[in-house]
C-alpha cells in the first residue's frame, strides 16, 4: 500500500511526458508520479488498458481517478492557486466541459506539441470515457 497519491501516465508519450514534466516544475504535486510502463499497477488496482487511455490518479485508500478528473486531484493535491483551479475542474457543466477537451486532447496527443506517433492511443480501443 502507497502512503502518497501516485500520478500515473504514459511514458512512451512524449506529450505526456512533457506534460508531466511541466508538473514537477511548475506545479509540485505532493506525490509520486511513474510512468505505467514502470509501474506496478496490480497493487494500485489498475489495468494496463486503462493507463494506456488516461492519465491515473490513485489515492492511498486506492480510489482511481482518470482523465480530467485526475487532473483536477492533481491540481487541488497541488495546493494554493492550483488547488482553485482543480476544485472548478469538479463543477458540474465544467466537469462535463473538462472530461471533453481531455478527450480531445487524449485522442490527437502524437498532434501536440512534443507529440510523436508513438504517443497514439491504441486503435479502437472501445472504452466509455472514465475521466
Amino acid at each position: 500500500m502507497h502512503t502518497r497519491p501516485v500520478l500515473v501516465y504514459d511514458g512512451d508519450c512524449a506529450f505526456c511526458t512533457t506534460c508531466v514534466r511541466f508538473v514537477e516544475r511548475r506545479i509540485r504535486p505532493r506525490c509520486e508520479i511513474v510512468p505505467w510502463q514502470f509501474a506496478d499497477l496490480g497493487p494500485l488496482g489498475i489495468t494496463q488498458e486503462r493507463a494506456r487511455y488516461e492519465v491515473l490518479w490513485v489515492t492511498p485508500p486506492g480510489v482511481t481517478y482518470g482523465g480530467a478528473q485526475a487532473v483536477a486531484k492533481l491540481l487541488l493535491n497541488a495546493g494554493g492557486a492550483w488547488a482553485v483551479a482543480g476544485a472548478l475542474l469538479t463543477l458540474p457543466g465544467v466537469r462535463q466541459v473538462a472530461r471533453g477537451a481531455y478527450r480531445l486532447i487524449a485522442a490527437n496527443r502524437e498532434r501536440m506539441p512534443g507529440g510523436t506517433p508513438a504517443c497514439a492511443l491504441p486503435a479502437a480501443s472501445g472504452r466509455a470515457d472514465a475521466g
